[in-house]
């Protein structure tokens, strides 16, 4: 009996490992060392615009840019939660960034939009293209953008909303607050992640990410 208990106990802490070992924190708490900054046009020092206070991400919204992964990754889940500080205003998770260029706030990769109004939009940055896009009879315009799919679902501000995205093998799945947002197929398979300045003060927290 004490052998098997011991096996089953063995087995579980293994397996617990093995889970543990599938999910990272993108965010520590503490400071943004996994991370790397982008400003636009090198208006001003980064830690201006991207800081932590009180255990969370405060990403000031002007002048533009984003902060992004040091890393690369694919197939995974992310999920973070995200508010607005003093009023519904702008921001994104950058997806698949293929390629950054220092002083320019839009990189290759997908947008996930935040916009308070339109959370779950796909905004194609940078040259970057999903098969979901279909090119209008006058051209692509500079910010091409795929909707989402459901009536906007954000909560009021200074409370918490949820974004889980799915990305496997470039296809990427967006649920806003528990509803499905979002799909779109990317060829560009892996890249980094990012968060965007754009328009106003926002918070960012609990940024986990779960390998497939």
């Amino acid at each position: 009996m004490k052998r098997i208990l011991f096996l089953m106990t063995m087995t579980f802490s293994l397996f617990a490992v093995s889970l543990n070992a599938q999910t990272e924190d993108l965010f520590n708490g503490k400071d943004l060392s996994n991370w790397n900054f982008i400003v636009d046009e090198d208006k001003a020092p980064a830690e201006d615009v991207f800081s932590v206070q009180d255990g969370v991400i405060l990403v000031h919204g002007n002048p533009f840019g984003y902060m992004y992964t040091k890393k690369k990754y694919k197939n995974y889940v992310l999920e973070l939660e995200w508010s607005w500080i003093d009023e519904a205003t702008n921001s994104g998770i950058f997806l698949a960034i293929a390629e950054t260029k220092k002083g320019n706030p839009f990189p290759n990769g997908v947008e996930c939009q935040l916009k308070a109004g339109i959370a779950g939009d796909f905004v194609l940055l940078g040259g970057s293209d999903l098969d979901e896009y279909v090119t209008p009879a006058d051209g692509r315009p500079k910010f091409p953008v795929v909707q989402k799919r459901e009536a906007s679902n954000e909560k009021p501000v200074g409370q918490w909303n949820k974004a889980k995205i799915e990305v496997k093998d470039g296809k990427i799945t967006v649920y806003i607050n528990g509803v499905l947002q979002n799909q779109g197929t990317n060829k560009v398979k892996e890249g980094h992640i990012g968060l965007q300045s754009e328009g106003g003060p926002v918070q960012f927290r609990d940024l986990k990410l779960t390998k497939l």
